[in-house]
């Protein structure tokens, strides 16, 4: 049997340092000090569960993968990071499917690893603990072409008995794994939306829509599990704000259940090294039907949105 191919290996490792990530972003919390800092306001928080799982994912992947690029959410000193933070096993599951023939011949340095220690930070801080994922995207030549999220806290208020956090994964020509995919309710206009990062822009542009109902959560992760769990139909922010971290991995999911995702001019993004990080044009995303949501974004809120 050859040996799997470097992205199944990376994605592989991704699950389980995700698993890992969970691990941790619930130890901080059931210890109850968040070390919360404040970044640059109110609405832009870090916490211990931040700093700690972003050294335990980066420090992970690069120790197996040290040619690779890995780009984090959090700026951190670069400390020794303790032996209880690296996580060195892989799921085997993932090593067992067979990588598309197009990424077969990857090297290391091609690949941008895009990490979102803790997609929804202020509402890990206020206890609305669904709503919070981590995010591992993976990209070659731009584009974002797997991805790994987490939910540390899925089905926590299922009763005790339940099991806590879940683990979704996806590769380009391969499909996406561990929820059951949904289309959200036919001829229904759901839009999900921010919780935390509202304005005036925003709400313009979807009262343009003309939706039945407007779902707010925190987490452009959980926003993509929204759309692949038919829980909403798309997922509109008009709003400079998300970063390359927020959209990695959902982008590689939701593309790789036949979803799409761009900014609100309907353009795609860039995931190359060297790209700024800040996605400014916001974020338009469907599962299906994502054309028809497209041509109703008023021109008033694409003129103030630069990419």
């Amino acid at each position: 049997m050859a040996s799997p191919a470097l992205l199944m290996r990376v994605v592989a490792s991704a699950y389980s340092a995700a698993e890992k990530a969970a691990t941790i972003v619930r130890n901080v919390m059931a210890a109850g000090d968040l070390g919360i800092v404040e970044k640059t306001g109110a609405n832009d928080l870090q916490t211990k569960a931040d700093r700690l799982v972003q050294m335990s994912i980066c420090a992970s992947l690069a120790q197996k993968f040290p040619k690779v690029t890995i780009i984090g959410e959090e700026e951190l000193p670069s400390d020794e990071v303790t032996e209880e933070l690296i996580e060195d096993g892989h799921c085997e599951e993932i090593l067992k499917k067979t990588c598309p023939a197009q990424y077969t011949g990857i090297k290391e340095e091609e690949l941008v690893i895009w990490v979102d220690p803790l997609d929804g930070t202020k509402e890990y801080t206020e206890g609305l603990l669904d709503h919070v994922t981590v995010l591992i995207g993976i990209a070659y030549g731009g584009k974002a072409i797997a991805g790994v999220i987490n939910q540390p806290y899925y089905n926590y208020e299922a009763g005790p008995d339940a099991v806590l956090g879940r683990t979704i994964w996806g590769v380009l020509g391969i499909g996406a794994f561990g929820f059951q995919l949904t289309e959200a309710p036919a001829g229904k206009h759901i839009i999900v939306t921010t919780r935390s990062h509202s304005s005036a822009l925003v709400n313009e542009c979807i009262s343009a829509l003309n939706p039945d109902s407007v779902i707010r959560v925190g987490g452009a992760g959980n926003k993509v599990i929204q759309l692949i769990e038919g829980k909403a139909s798309a997922y509109v922010f008009a709003s400079p704000g998300c970063k390359k971290w927020d959209t990695c991995a959902p982008e590689a999911i939701l593309h790789a259940v036949g979803g799409k995702i761009t900014d609100i001019h309907g353009n795609s993004f860039q995931y190359n090294k060297e790209v700024k990080h800040m996605n400014s044009a916001g974020v338009l995303a469907a599962l299906r039907n994502y054309d028809y949501y497209a041509s109703r974004i008023p021109n008033t809120v694409k003129q103030s949105l630069v990419p």
